[in-house]
């Protein structure tokens, strides 16, 4: 006997289908992606799987010159890194020199390789996430495809957790997959597919919008695992970004609760998660000062000095603030020259007017915390990347896929406490669903007994408290809250 194919099962096959698509177009490219920070994190895994320090620097200086000498297909976009200036054997010679003359100036120490003064590659040492991530791939597949596949394993990863999160904030199967394919096709799983941190920590970060969903959902512990683990991995990865993240969480839930508690609704999972947030951020400040990794003022001397490679400046801040009005209109400039992000950013706005939902703060507070990460590096050179400001993305990504919803369904919603509830700025419920407004994903039993045409006398409650019984005479679509799982995945 044939087996019905459910609702729920073509999800999983829609969301697999996806991510083989995006696996299969990666294989076109399995090289070519390097930057000029992925030798510093190779050489820390190779030498965190026990290399000499000698063999590391030397093994992460062979993969970048030969990774330099292959490019992307360039209808793959967002993946090129331009098109390189020298052979493999003049950049394996020139790193080696330059990796030679910094041993010499008392780089001699570290988990990294060479490749600058120590004040410079402190940063990566305090960066251990990533490569340990890479450690048991590199085992297992050897360098080139070891670090291919961790790529593909965050970037996938980060795809699912966005369709999660939208599954367990009301949205349909069609909105949650539309948010995977867009969390792969847009600049997050270019970014993600390159040899750098920043990959994992986008994941991290989804991670995280998924716990938060699930806390305002009632799914307390699943949720607050999901922070916790999310925040501290991606602080090993990136403390900055995370300390980032964690702070404007901390304040966007302090705002959602106060609204709540104005509106006199429920407002323990937001206090709930205010503390989670505020005390993560307190312990990863400390942390970090305790560690005595590099604060915001040395990533100020970094920029000023050209990686240390000039005296201290006296007044950072003051030449930093210059950097930024310098910056912030070349940034802008560039961008309506290559509007992707501005047009994106404009459907994500149209949709937050329509769909206004806490997904929509969780997206907007992430994108405001990769907006601040790029505030913090005003580099001129680096103005046409966008893995600095990569977490602006989620705004879109999360956000856009709900005018994809029926007006009234699926739009975001996020249930407190068992029952229903639009917490978006409009604070209006969504409408009982009676008769033919029942939805459309309704149960086995309610489908057949549909089918008969038998008519039911059925009560529903909606937001406000009241009973409500459907208009006589229509044919019954009964709706039972517990037949429609918004929380089920895909």
């Amino acid at each position: 006997m044939r087996r019905r194919t459910t609702p729920f099962r073509t999800g999983i096959m829609c969301a697999v289908l996806i991510a083989v698509v995006f696996v299969g177009v990666q294989l076109t490219a399995v090289t070519g992606r390097d930057s000029p920070d992925s030798k510093n994190y190779i050489s820390y895994a190779l030498s965190l799987s026990g290399e000499s320090r000698t063999s590391a620097t030397a093994h992460a200086i062979d993969y970048v010159c030969a990774d330099q000498a292959e490019r992307p297909p360039t209808w793959i976009p967002w993946s090129g890194n331009g098109r390189p200036t020298e052979t493999p054997r003049e950049c394996v010679r020139r790193l080696t020199a330059s990796a030679a003359y910094w041993t010499r100036q008392g780089n001699t120490s570290g988990m990294t390789g060479p490749f600058l003064n120590s004040r410079f590659m402190a940063i990566y040492e305090a960066r251990p996430g990533y490569p340990l991530l890479l450690v048991p791939f590199i085992a297992a597949f050897g360098l080139v495809w070891g670090i291919w596949l961790a790529g593909v394993t965050v970037a996938v990863a980060g795809s699912l957790c966005v369709l999660a999160a939208l599954r367990t904030s009301g949205a349909t199967r069609p909105a949650a997959l539309t948010g995977q394919a867009l969390y792969l096709t847009l600049p997050t799983g270019a970014t993600a597919m390159r040899p750098m941190a920043d990959g994992l920590t986008m994941a991290c970060t989804a991670g995280v919008v998924l716990g938060c969903a699930l806390t305002l959902n009632g799914k307390r512990r699943a949720g607050t695992a999901l922070v916790v683990g999310g925040l501290l991995s991606a602080f090993l990865a990136r403390y900055s970004q995370a300390l980032l993240l964690a702070a404007v969480l901390t304040g966007a839930f302090a705002g959602l609760a106060w609204y709540r508690k104005r509106h006199s609704r429920p407002t323990r999972p937001a206090l709930g998660l205010f503390a989670l947030c505020g005390v993560l951020t307190i312990v990863m400040q400390t942390t970090t000062h305790v560690l005595g990794w590099p604060t915001g003022q040395d990533s100020a001397q970094d920029l000023l000095t050209h990686h240390y490679r000039r005296p201290d400046v006296a007044s950072p801040w003051t030449h930093f603030i210059e950097r930024e009005l310098t910056f912030w209109p070349a940034w802008l400039q560039h961008q309506l020259t290559h509007p992707e992000l501005l047009i994106a950013l404009a459907l994500a706005a149209w949709a937050l007017v329509r769909r206004p939902a806490v997904l929509g703060l969780l997206a907007s507070a992430t994108a405001l915390s990769g907006l601040l990460n790029q505030a913090g590096h005003p580099n001129l050179a680096i103005m046409n990347d966008y893995r600095l400001i990569v977490l602006v993305w989620f705004l879109p990504i999360l956000v856009i896929p709900l005018l994809t919803a029926a007006r009234g369904h699926g739009a975001g919603r996020l249930r407190e406490d068992g029952s229903a509830d639009s917490v978006g700025a409009g604070g209006v419920g969504p409408p009982p669903f009676t008769g033919s407004a029942a939805p459309r994903e309704c149960g086995a039993a309610e489908r057949r007994r549909a089918r008969s045409a038998v008519p039911l006398s059925v009560t529903e409650r909606p937001l406000g408290g009241s009973t409500q019984k459907p208009a006589r005479g229509t044919t019954r679509r009964l709706h039972d809250p517990a037949s429609e799982d918004h929380s089920s995945m895909p």
